[in-house]
């Protein structure tokens, strides 16, 4: 063996052994992030399993929100919770897509550079300030142009969230449809296709998993917010059965327990039943992340992105 040779596997033990604890290292702080959620359930589920026994479940799935009264019914807090989140859903969404398309294939360069830091500084903007301009600025005009008796309604909620939301999406979506090759660009357009029907058939394909991604951030930023529904909303605990339910006011579980936590006796029912209320919003979560991750997974093994199909 020569000494050239011989010096070079001792570097090469010191290389192999840094990507090593580098890999290790990696490893651990994803298995923590697992962790971390494992633990925030279980604590969950170590306060609000009191709640089975000391309230019955047909308590619990009944249509009152009386904790005075003994009265601790879910059912208006996962659907005043439902109907605030679709609300927020149905306009930020398109909106928030149609943003990103216009950003990423239509603005000119130097009004891109302009716009899109615009758009991420607003998702800095604190939830208690949106809730003051909603209380003061934008219930007004939902009580004067929609005739709604209040201005504190489930719309006035779903328009904020939506708000709220949009940063996330357009900046995710915008980045996702970057990351689509020039190359696929430049071949629709050989191939004959307008900017349209190249943005809609090759890029937005090519685009989903992210952008399916953006949405559900989104989603998750509107069902968890807290402070800015509280102040909106009129925190009422009611079902969303008329028509016009946006228009009358309703009440989240995110509002409740933030609303009710800091009243409560450690230890009483009410303060179970709290906890209950928050293992319910965890799981409502977690099974629209992964519906929407399902959807994803059948999309591609189908083949749903194929170009110019």
């Amino acid at each position: 063996m020569t000494t050239a040779s011989a010096s070079k596997e001792p570097s090469r033990a010191v290389v192999n052994w840094r990507e090593f604890a580098v890999e290790q290292i990696v490893r651990l702080l994803g298995l923590s992030a697992i962790a971390l959620v494992a633990l925030i359930f279980a604590f969950l589920l170590k306060e609000g399993a009191a709640t089975l026994q000391e309230v019955p479940l047909s308590n619990l799935a009944g249509t009152r929100w009386y904790p005075t009264f003994g009265y601790f019914g879910l059912v208006p807090l996962v659907m005043g919770s439902l109907l605030v989140t679709v609300g927020a859903v149905l306009i930020s969404v398109p909106l928030g897509v149609g943003v990103a398309i216009y950003l990423g294939e239509i603005a000119p360069e130097p009004l891109r550079d302009v716009l899109k830091p615009t758009i991420e500084v607003i998702a800095g903007i604190p939830s208690v300030v949106l809730g003051f301009i909603g209380v003061l600025a934008f219930s007004p005009l939902i009580r004067q142009y929609l005739g709604a008796p209040t201005g504190l309604t489930a719309i006035t909620g779903s328009v904020l969230l939506a708000y709220m939301a949009l940063p996330t999406i357009i900046s995710i979506a915008e980045d996702a449809m970057d990351a689509v090759p020039k190359s696929y660009r430049d071949a629709a357009y050989a191939l004959g296709a307008t900017e349209w029907q190249t943005i809609w058939r090759v890029v937005l394909p090519s685009a989903r998993s992210g952008i399916l991604i953006a949405i559900m951030l989104g989603v998750g930023r509107a069902i968890g917010e807290t402070m800015t529904v509280m102040m909106v909303t009129g925190n009422a605990a009611r079902i969303p059965t008329s028509l016009d339910a946006f228009l009358r006011p309703a009440r989240t579980m995110t509002a409740t327990i933030a609303a009710e936590m800091g009243e409560v006796a450690q230890g009483s029912t009410h303060y179970h039943v709290l906890f209950m209320v928050g293992i319910t919003l965890f799981v409502l979560t977690f099974l629209i992340n992964a519906f929407a991750a399902v959807a994803l997974f059948r999309s591609e093994r189908r083949g749903g992105g194929r170009l110019l199909s």
